[in-house]
Formats: C-alpha cells, sequence, structure tokens
C-alpha cells in the first residue's frame, strides 16, 4: 500500500477549472494509474481533500504507486509525494491512542418492503452524522475515546457522472482520537475505508500515533 499527496494550485483558476464536483476529481484520481486506466482494471484507491496551512492537498491511499507527474495535473508542479503505508499499518496495535480525520458521507437506508431494496436517505443533523460514526466504530476496530472527538465541518458536495443530472452529497468531517480494540478490523478500516462514495472522497480515514 502507498500514501501519497499533492498539494492542489488552488491558485491556477485556470488549471484548476474542471474541478467542478466530486465526479472529476474521482477521474483524477483514476488516471494517475495509466496502466490500471488503459487495460479497464479498477483497484481500490481511497482519497480526500483536505486543509492544511492555507492550502488544499488531495490525499491518496492506493495498493500501487501513482504516477506522480499526472498526479500533478491539477496539482503545484513538485509538490507530488508517494511512501510506503504498509510500515506505517505494520505498528497498528491493539490499545493504542491515534489521533484521527476522516470525510464520511453519512447516510441511512430506509425499508421499501420485503424483498425491496431500501432506498437510501442522508443523514441531516449532526446528531444523526455523529451516531453515523460513533455506532460503527465497533465493527471498524476501534472506540473512540470520550469528549475527544467532534465534527469540524459539515455540508453537501456536487457529484456527477457523465450523461447524468449533478445531485449533492452530505458529507460530514471528524476529528479526534481513537483507541483500537481489533488490529485486524482497523487495518482493513485503513485500507479499504469507511462508508458510502468511496471512491468519490468519501471513507479515508487517517491516524497519528499519540
Amino acid at each position: 500500500m502507498y500514501l501519497s499527496r499533492v498539494a492542489i494550485d488552488s491558485q491556477n483558476r485556470k488549471k484548476i477549472r474542471d474541478l467542478t464536483h466530486l465526479g472529476a476529481y474521482h477521474n483524477w484520481v483514476e488516471s494517475c494509474f495509466p496502466e490500471e486506466f488503459e487495460a479497464g482494471v479498477r483497484s481500490r484507491k481511497l482519497w480526500r481533500i483536505d486543509p492544511l496551512q492555507g492550502k488544499e492537498y488531495l490525499l491518496l491511499v492506493s495498493d500501487e504507486k501513482p504516477d506522480l507527474k499526472l498526479l500533478e495535473k491539477y496539482g503545484v508542479t513538485g509538490s507530488a509525494q508517494t511512501k510506503s503505508y504498509d510500515r506505517f499499518l505494520n505498528t497498528i496495535d491493539v490499545g493504542r491512542n491515534y489521533r484521527f480525520r476522516v470525510t464520511l458521507n453519512p447516510v441511512k437506508s430506509l425499508s421499501q418492503g420485503i424483498g425491496k431494496r431500501g432506498r437510501v436517505v442522508p443523514e441531516i443533523t449532526a446528531e444523526q452524522q455523529m451516531h453515523y460514526l460513533e455506532s460503527r466504530a465497533a465493527g471498524l476496530g476501534f472506540e473512540l475515546v470520550p469528549d475527544e472527538y467532534r465534527i469540524v465541518e459539515r455540508g453537501w458536495e456536487p457529484f456527477g457522472k457523465q450523461g447524468q443530472r449533478m445531485i449533492r452529497l452530505s458529507k460530514a468531517t471528524y476529528e479526534g482520537m481513537l483507541r483500537v480494540t481489533d488490529k485486524e478490523a482497523f487495518h482493513h478500516t485503513l485500507t479499504d475505508g469507511i462508508g458510502k462514495k468511496k471512491a468519490y472522497g468519501f471513507g479515508l480515514m487517517t491516524v497519528i500515533p499519540v
């Protein structure tokens, strides 16, 4: 596994004019793996847009190394970096505390009757969105440290696919402290992501040891 990042060239409006919705970011990420792209293979890639010291960065977790030149298509020249993620993942152990950040697409499924697929609707309120993460923590291999986590951003993101109308996806970004309770499950959480729309900028949890 690899962890990569690039500073988005936000000051160059002409350069990033295509980045108007999550589908465009998704296409950018996929294009950074030209061999997969040409072969029609789509391995799991988790990504997220993060602000840091007045700049915006694209963070990316992937099985293969991205092409750094292609990663800079909408990025600041020379800012793309990649490193092995496996070394860090191998240090994870039960009982350790970590600072975390994750952006999720909090939704729920409403029953449509026996034998029918549930209708997916967004969780709207801060309370609903907080419960969304809290209720899943144990299954994801961690527990949230009481009074040490919060939602730092809530909103909606435009999302479109070619030939389809633009829609909006609910977004909630969480930060705080967690404690690992299941090493294998937590490893899976960091490499496979959390929740829905993981190909479109949701579900990537990053952690820093305390």
